[in-house]
């Protein structure tokens, strides 16, 4: 293997390598001053855009142990890697795409596992981490506030029970 053509391989598995999430976008159309606006959505993400040969793409894929991909490895490729928050990046996407009508999904892996653009685009519809993370913590706290409610209902309902008795021997 030519070492500019083992150079670049080794570059895109440094870029696979940078999370558990790859989403492969077709390019075309999309402009320099695009690409810069678009990295630097992702950046907030922590989350980056390069585009890639397909061949080599194909090929670092392949040795990391990625599923086949060879279906969305048809003209021009990105890819965007990084970052921890994979839905935040997917809604990123979706609104660029929305913006700009340039970039499309192809596919994308999550997890070693390969999914298809509406799974892509449901990925960006789902809440974000913190917003789960809340949700979660909310909902692990539902049943301790009830248990304490009933707990310090009982000794209201004595003192509601003992003021009321107060008042009406008050009244007599």
């Amino acid at each position: 293997m030519r070492a500019e053509k083992k150079y670049l391989i080794d570059e895109v598995e440094i870029h696979l390598k940078k999370s558990d999430y790859v989403i492969l976008a077709n390019f075309t159309g999309v402009t320099v001053a695009d690409a810069a606006e678009l990295r630097n959505r992702l950046a907030a993400e922590k989350a980056e855009y390069h585009v890639v040969k397909n061949s080599s793409l194909r090929v670092a894929a392949k040795s990391l142990g990625l599923p086949d991909i060879d279906g969305a490895l048809t003209g021009p490729t990105a890819i965007v890697v990084g970052g921890k928050n994979s839905a935040g990046v997917a809604k990123i996407l979706k609104q660029f795409f929305k913006d700009k009508q340039k970039v499309e999904v192809k596919a994308g892996v999550l997890s070693k596992k390969l999914i298809s653009p509406k799974d892509v685009e449901r990925l960006a519809d789902m809440p974000s981490l913190d917003v789960m993370r809340a949700q979660l913590l909310g909902l692990m706290n539902q049943p301790a506030g009830m248990f304490v409610r009933i707990i310090n209902a009982v000794p209201q309902g004595l003192v509601n029970v003992l003021q009321a008795k107060v008042r009406s021997a008050e009244a007599s």
